[in-house]
């Protein structure tokens, strides 16, 4: 057979997932390094994942659970379910019967099949999380990127979302709802989400409300779901990748709506069967153990959350402090995002023309830093911003730290960072002297 295999148009659309594609330039540009005598160490500020271990709790019962090797419901085990609307409870005081709770392979996979089943087009805020974007595309979805503005640190305002859907026609639309929000780490309070779901209920906007990183909001009392604002028309997804890091688990849920009906829940079992027939039975009984209460999970998430705290504070500010640079401060999540535009004239003098060769600017010899940039973000072309994950240190050895002696004061948070996430550290003396470079004539 002599003929080449023919793609879908739409497939072409679609580039490798930028978290992952770092790992690829990093990869090239030590052989880059290698060819000149460069051994300049690489900081990772781009790949975000928790950097924790599994709480052990979830890891014995993954191992109990080994021999459930039937399949099962493609919603989702009931005892699983059950378990997450306690959970709802608790932590988010979100009363929820388990038959509106559906259990996917992650939210992505979540996130997607919201995406294929329900009608019109998808707003998407921007900066955004570098996955939306691309599953949209997969599926061949009209989407509308919603820039939101620095002045308001990336919140979205209620009167420019009226202002933008009025601008769209659609009977029905969708908007992500990131919070906290990858990539800023902002926290939205429960006013200003009531703000936003006046203009959804207005609209009739259908929100898919990303809430995986909502343990991880650093004042936990601050973080409010959107299934209590407005719960008629809020999906809300979840999952175990984030405050329990257990992203390889591939295990998240999805509240739907209050007014879904028996119609469409059977349309996403339906889905679910058909793509996945379902999530790996073992993981769900183990899952079980990680949403029932335990002490031990609890503190553990506790602990990581006032960690990422420490950490993030400690970055961002000291990112702050660099001449030219914006970031903003994180409140929840393991991500900041930063604002290069006041370089924008020596940044082209440079070379540097778009927000995308800022990525690969960084990241060249001899500055090695390793941030996701540009396109990846939503970003338009000629705005210079890029996530920073702050999650380049020993998980598990940091923990252990905390653990035995958490840090009292300030000076002792700054401590608790130099002795555990040297990298961290040492990036922005990188990071200072790539702005030096930059600013050469």
């Amino acid at each position: 057979m002599g003929n080449e295999i023919l793609v879908e148009s739409h497939v072409k659309k679609i580039v490798m997932p930028d978290n992952l594609k770092m790992g690829l330039m990093i990869a090239e540009q030590r052989k880059k390094c290698a060819s000149v005598g460069c051994n300049v160490e690489y900081f990772a500020l781009g790949f975000g994942q928790s950097p924790f271990h599994v709480p052990p709790p979830l890891v014995k019962a993954l191992a109990s659970s080994a021999n459930q090797g039937h399949y099962s419901a493609a919603e989702g085990i009931l005892e699983l379910r059950q378990a997450i609307s306690g959970f709802n409870k608790r932590h988010f005081g979100i009363d929820v019967d388990p038959s509106r709770i559906v259990i996917g392979p992650g939210t992505k996979d979540l996130i997607n099949t919201l995406v294929n089943i329900v009608k019109g087009g998808v707003i998407l805020p921007s900066p955004s999380w570098i996955g939306y974007r691309p599953q949209i595309t997969l599926l061949d979805k009209h989407f509308h990127i919603f820039h939101l503005k620095p002045e308001f640190n990336y919140r979205i305002q209620p009167d420019d979302l009226d202002e933008f859907v009025s601008k769209i026609e659609s009977e029905q639309h969708m908007m992500v709802l990131n919070n906290p929000h990858n990539p800023t780490g902002t926290v939205y309070t429960k006013k200003e989400l009531e703000k936003i779901a006046e203009v959804c209920r207005k609209h009739n906007i259908l929100v898919i409300a990303d809430e995986i990183y909502a343990l991880d909001t650093y004042e936990i009392n601050n973080f409010t779901s959107m299934g209590l604002v407005y719960p008629e028309g809020s999906f809300i997804t979840n999952g175990l990748s984030k405050d329990r890091s257990a992203g390889g688990y591939r295990l998240g849920s999805c509240i739907l709506p209050t007014t879904s009906t028996e119609e469409l829940e059977n349309d996403f079992k339906k889905v679910a069967a058909t793509v996945y027939t379902n999530v790996s039975t073992p993981t769900q009984y183990a899952a079980i153990k990680a949403y029932e209460p335990n002490e031990e999970i609890e503190e553990y998430i506790n602990i990581t959350r006032q960690i990422h705290r420490i950490m993030g504070t400690y970055l961002s500010e000291e990112w702050n402090k660099v001449d030219g640079i914006k970031a903003t401060k994180p409140e929840g999540g393991f991500y900041f995002f930063a604002d290069f535009n006041e370089l924008a004239d020596d940044l082209k003098k440079k070379g540097v023309t778009t927000s995308n060769q800022l990525g690969e600017s960084a990241l060249s010899c001899p500055h090695h830093i390793g941030i996701i940039t540009g396109d990846a973000c939503l970003l338009e072309p000629n705005d210079y911003g890029a996530r920073i994950a702050f999650v380049d240190y020993d998980g598990k050895k940091t923990f252990d730290n905390y653990k035995q002696n958490p840090p009292r004061s300030n000076s002792d948070e700054l401590v608790f960072v130099k002795q555990n996430a040297p990298m961290m550290v040492k990036s922005v003396n990188a990071l200072k002297e790539w702005v030096s470079y930059i600013k050469q004539f």
